[in-house]
């Protein structure tokens, strides 16, 4: 009985343990594409009109069906390389990946 008790603790810990990581995950990919990509993108993905006057449309909406109809790796390509006037991201690859996890939920 001791045991079955110990186990379903630790499952009941270990879930919420992965909940939060998962929401810390989440709101580190927030505060990075707020921090690095909103500034052209949006905060809502759909292009910051302001920088649309200066770069032109092409682009700064990632949460139409051109972009979300690109895989990882290209969008990942795009962020760490840069492509026409978007410079390449000075984040690291692991914050790339949480910057456009978080962008992918935009588009949802």
């Amino acid at each position: 009985m001791k045991r079955a008790s110990l186990i379903l603790v630790g499952l009941l810990i270990g879930g919420a343990w992965s909940q939060s990581a998962l929401a810390a995950d989440a709101s580190g990919g927030k505060a990075l594409f707020e921090k690095s990509c909103a500034g052209c993108h949006g905060a809502d993905g759909k292009g910051n009109d302001k920088m649309a006057t200066i770069l032109g449309d092409k682009g700064l909406n990632i949460v139409g069906k051109d972009t979300t109809k690109k895989s990882d790796e290209q969008l990942l390509k795009t962020i760490a390389e840069g492509a026409g006037k978007m410079p390449a991201s000075k984040l690291t690859k692991d914050e790339q990946k949480q910057a456009l996890g978080y962008a992918r939920t935009l588009a949802k």
